[in-house]
């Protein structure tokens, strides 16, 4: 008979099998009614899970982040069993659990509405309040196929059959509706109390353009109201800092049909690109590296040669001349950094050997996966490739992440969390060299300092990987830098240095970004700031206002001064009240505003004031310069203000 073992280390010893649910009662009534699932011997299961051994037992609610998921999941099925309540000639599909929700596909005749969301919702209310057992039972693979197809649900009976013959295949329903799925699930819909239906979007079946376009239907949930409520402020103001929104009303960049995935930039958004470009530049200058520029148009054999176009052909732009060689606009900068690598004898004694380059990729990624500059099929990476030696793997990790940290914070973020993520599935190489590849950079993680969680399965085809990923001010992750360790790619293309023996050895090759894609992390920038860039990055520093059109000489002679000492000012020189143009240029995010009137000329000063509208007194022009150059120097960390 089994004998539970608690997570405190209590036993409870019982004379027959039980359940998790009589597991938690016999805790007590108030866990019991808590209980969402258990973990029995570490593997997640339903509270009718039936324990007939001895068992290591913890029961799980809606305080632990599984309880959170299985929320979610649950309400994904409570969603599409609303959605079969009310519209029955639907075809459900795949429901998964996402970052901070759900959704869930559907096949239907007509376009979903905005009034068919809200029925939907209050169909799904309905439903939790009918407190429905959600009760699990197992099939054979076949006889599943069948029992879909004779509801008439072909997609789920299409998933069904690309799982390998012979195995059961669990199902879990919920008053006269029954869905695919692992589990586990909440032991009733009662306790799916808190939910609200988001938004409607197009996706393709499995992903795939050339199939039928689904419905899909998102949604969010969360274990009390206050997490929802917390959650829908969060959205609201996600909304409001939408960089392409900032982007218009800033007059930044644009994009157009006519050019899909690609960045227009206008004027005061080039400007702040190029500032990331030189800020990145004096970065490199000063640990090390030597910028190079490869081409972007390339043989497809080489891309053939170093394993991306087997890996990554489907997301690669191919075009074949007339005299039939077929090229490659390259998706990634590493192939053309090892032929600069092979040009002339290396030795050991070069190593490491540090090339970075600001390069213009392109990828494809399918029209319906575009956002603005998050995700695009043209984008420059701040790339770097170092060859170096397996000894020096760990020194070059730490100056690595040291240059990563410093950056993101020169940039407001101070929160950046850290994945190791190791072998996918696709991959090249054998595993004893992953077996190097991982044990060095998790040595050289440890060296360096870095607490790390895991992504399994999610390294390069070529090699292991650290992930760096920034907290932004409304507490939204964005996984920006990456540092992979190859002992792979430089072997495929033939790359070689000469050793202290004189023998040819392979170097290792430690792939490094840190902005990422330029244009996402410009993205990113504005949203994690709400358009109200620091003043060493903002496209305008400062605007000098006149009050009347007796101080436009002065007025012009500030902002070329200004403009003289490197500093992005303009002057508003219009006939329109000095108030006018305050909320105007408060509303550009401009940082200073340097007003001037009459009282301002006769003591050759400026009256200075901040976008957030601080009065910062009257101050010299030359007070004013010095300062702002602080400010610029020192990234921000000291205002004008200070």
């Amino acid at each position: 008979m089994p004998v539970v073992t608690l997570p405190d280390g209590s036993q409870r010893h019982f004379d027959r099998p039980v359940t998790v649910d009589e597991v938690a009662a016999s805790i007590g009534p108030g866990l019991r009614k808590a209980a969402l699932a258990g973990r029995v011997d570490g593997k997640l299961v339903d509270t009718s899970y039936v324990i007939s051994r001895d068992a290591n037992v913890a029961i799980v609610t809606d305080k632990d982040p599984e309880g959170l998921e299985i929320i979610r999941h649950s309400t994904a099925h409570l969603l599409a069993h609303a959605v079969k309540e009310l519209f029955p000639d639907a075809q459900v599909t795949i429901g998964p659990v996402i970052e901070d929700g759900f959704y869930y596909d559907f096949s239907y005749k007509r376009p979903f509405t905005p009034e068919d969301l809200a029925a939907i919702e209050a169909k799904m209310q309905e439903l939790a309040k009918a407190d429905l057992r959600v009760e699990r039972r197992v099939m054979p693979r076949d006889e599943a196929v069948k029992f879909f197809k004779s509801l008439g649900e072909h997609y789920k009976a299409e998933i069904i059959a690309g799982i390998p013959e012979g195995e059961e295949i669990s199902l879990y329903g919920q008053g006269n509706w029954v869905d695919l799925c692992r589990g586990p699930h909440v032991p009733s819909t009662g306790k799916l109390k808190v939910f609200k239906l988001t938004k409607l979007a197009g996706a393709y079946w499995r992903g795939d353009s050339r199939n039928e376009m689904l419905q899909r239907i998102y949604g969010t949930a969360w274990a009390d109201k206050k997490q929802l409520d917390d959650y829908l402020k969060r959205l609201e103001e996600a909304e409001k800092r939408d960089h392409r929104r900032i982007g218009r009303e800033l007059d930044l960049f644009h994009m157009q049909e006519e050019a899909p995935g690609a960045v227009f930039w206008h004027p005061k958004g080039w400007t702040v690109f190029q500032t990331l470009i030189g800020y990145m530049r004096d970065r490199l200058r000063q640990t090390g590296y030597q910028e190079v520029n490869a081409p972007e148009l390339m043989d497809a054999s080489l891309w053939e040669q170093s394993g991306h176009l087997e890996k990554f052909g489907e997301n690669m732009f191919l075009t074949r001349t007339p005299d039939e060689r077929v090229y490659a606009i390259k998706p990634m900068n590493c192939p053309g950094h090892v032929q600069i690598f092979k040009q002339g004898l290396r030795s050991y004694r070069d190593l490491p050997l540090r090339f970075a380059e600001f390069g213009k990729c392109h990828r494809y990624e399918p029209s319906g996966a575009l956002h603005g500059l998050m995700r695009v099929r043209a984008f420059t990476q701040d790339d770097a490739h170092i060859f170096l030696t397996e000894d020096q793997i760990t020194e070059e990790t730490i100056a690595v992440t040291r240059l990563l940290l410093d950056t993101y914070k020169d940039f407001g973020f101070d929160d950046v969390i850290v994945k190791f993520a190791d072998r996918p599935e696709k991959r090249v190489g054998s595993d004893e060299v992953w077996d190097r590849a991982e044990a060095a950079l998790k040595e050289a993680a440890r060296a360096a300092g870095i607490e790390y969680t895991y992504n399994p399965g999610e390294g390069a085809f070529y090699g292991p990987k650290l992930e760096f990923v920034l907290r932004d001010a409304i507490g939204r992750d964005w996984q920006c830098g990456t540092l992979q360790v190859d002992f792979n790619l430089p072997g495929r293309l033939g790359a070689y240095y000469i050793d202290e023996h004189s023998q040819k050895r392979t170097p290792v090759m430690l792939h490094r970004a840190i902005f990422g894609s330029l244009e996402r992390f410009f993205a990113i920038l504005l949203e994690h700031h709400a358009g109200k860039l620091p003043a060493w990055l903002a496209p305008v520093q400062a605007v000098v206002l006149t009050i009347t059109d007796r101080q436009n000489d002065y007025a012009r002679n500030v902002t070329e001064t200004l403009k003289n000492q490197g500093f992005r000012v303009e002057c508003d020189l219009r006939n329109e009240k000095v108030g006018f143009k305050i909320r105007e240029h408060t509303l550009q995010r401009v940082p200073y505003l340097l007003v001037v009137g009459d009282k301002e000329v006769a003591a050759n000063l400026l009256s200075v004031r901040t976008r957030g509208g601080k009065d910062l007194g009257a101050m010299s022009v030359e007070t004013f310069r010095e300062r702002l150059a602080v400010e610029v120097e020192s990234r921000g960390r000291r205002t004008l203000e200070d």
